[in-house]
């Protein structure tokens, strides 16, 4: 019978294939470039993408996530490379996937939060978290992505239907 960690398997997995492919196009000798002075650099918001899988993984496994817990030199994950961002994405995905699939449905229903230290940011069922936090945050710095992408001129992949530099 088919269940929810499955198919937010499946999820992920669908949409980390667009992900990577722009991921790709990051211009390695741009990523300090940023397209306002309060914007993220390209290696912030590139890396950020790249880091996020991994926190669907603790997502899944832990109860909560305390960002004050957090060592400061863990923190703002920046692309060094794009051989980096892909391998530290593509291992994130892995480990996201495996957390998923090792669940059991019912402990998507037990109750998630972020904190950063007694500030709750968020407090949700699991399967909320994992969809909004992790999913619909990685697809909106995707999104994000493509900006970067087109003001420096990188052709954009297709991710959802063709780009005006990519048919299907």
């Amino acid at each position: 019978m088919p269940n929810l960690t499955h198919a937010l398997a499946a999820e992920l997995q669908h949409e980390a294939v667009s992900t990577r492919r722009l991921l790709e196009r990051v211009p390695g000798d741009k990523l300090d470039w940023r397209p306002h002075p309060r914007s993220m650099t390209l290696g912030r918001l590139a890396g950020h993408i790249g880091e996020l899988p991994g926190w669907g993984r603790s997502t899944v496994e832990l109860p909560e996530i305390d960002l004050a817990a957090v060592p400061e030199d863990q923190r703002g994950a920046v692309a060094g490379s794009v051989d980096q961002l892909l391998a530290d994405f593509d291992r994130g995905v892995t480990s996201f996937v495996a957390a998923l699939e090792a669940t059991e449905d019912e402990r998507l229903f037990v109750p998630w939060k972020l904190r950063r230290g007694e500030q709750v940011i968020i407090d949700l069922p699991r399967i909320a978290a994992l969809r909004g936090f992790i999913l619909s945050h990685m697809i909106h710095h995707r999104g994000q992505l493509t900006v970067y992408l087109r003001l420096l001129e990188v052709p954009l992949p297709q991710t959802y239907g063709p780009t005006a530099d990519e048919g299907w």
